[in-house]
């Protein structure tokens, strides 16, 4: 897939240090090329050493889903980085199950440590350092499918509406710092990752109560991880200033929040 740029035809983040995390593939692919293209220094993270790190990035393999996988990242970024100014929580994922009941004990807990507390143990080590220097932004990485709770992925969307409440949350208490916090949540997205748990979805179909809605949403088309970087991009940027605790839906119109 072709990308397209951030489209402002500018470096506006030149001078930027940014850590994100999943940025191997996907959506966390996009956001790394967005954010070197619009100037910043980037380094991410996967779980296993990818051949498919965006061009210019630095690579740091590491886990998030624990404590120590979190400050050995935040240990890396300041070495190799210096620091960070943009901190884009993109690693997540879950998969669907029969139902709420069928989801084993260790699939919430890893549900929970890779959707949720992965975001909140990194803030702990890195957000600090941008409220001494007074300047910074986080996005986290949530879901448009949270208001749904669909049975099959109610441990990921559980996690995804945790994450919410504690951004909104952290996002107060950071703002008068300067440091600003947002969520955007994207819809179904074209990424290897979404079609690998469509497709395990559909084997559940014949499971009472189990539904795989594959409706295309009212803009007309699939989501492209693009569209959900730019939105990342946006609120990382100057021309989101005055943004902070906000929930950006990126999902063509598909879901429904009120």
């Amino acid at each position: 897939m072709t990308t397209i740029g951030n489209g402002t035809g500018t470096r506006e983040l030149a001078g930027k240090r940014a850590l994100v995390t999943g940025g191997t593939r996907g959506i966390g692919a996009a956001v790394v090329r967005q954010l070197l293209d619009a100037g910043a220094e980037v380094l991410t993270t996967a779980r296993s050493a990818a051949a498919t790190v965006p061009d210019g990035a630095v690579f740091v393999e590491a886990d998030v889903r624990t404590r120590a996988g979190a400050e050995a990242l935040a240990a890396a970024a300041r070495e190799k980085l210096g620091g960070v100014d943009i901190l884009v929580h993109n690693a997540g994922g879950g998969r669907p199950h029969a139902g709420a009941l069928a989801i084993p004990d260790e699939e919430w807990q890893d549900a929970l440590d890779l959707n949720f507390l992965a975001s909140v143990r990194l803030d702990s080590l890195l957000a600090p350092g941008m409220r001494e220097r007074r300047s910074g932004a986080i996005v986290h990485v949530s879901s448009a499918a949270v208001p749904t709770v669909a049975p099959p992925f109610l441990h990921y969307v559980t996690a995804k509406a945790a994450l919410e409440a504690y951004s909104r949350g952290l996002a107060s208490e950071l703002a008068p710092a300067g440091v600003r916090v947002n969520t955007v949540s994207p819809g179904r997205t074209a990424t290897p990752g979404g079609e690998a748990t469509r497709e395990q979805w559909a084997r559940l179909d014949a499971a009472p109560g189990v539904t795989n809605a594959d409706d295309t949403a009212p803009l007309g088309r699939e989501g492209q991880p693009d569209d959900i970087a730019h939105a990342v991009l946006f609120l990382v940027t100057h021309r989101a200033s005055w943004l902070t605790g906000s929930n950006v839906v990126v999902d063509g119109g598909e879901f429904t929040r009120g």
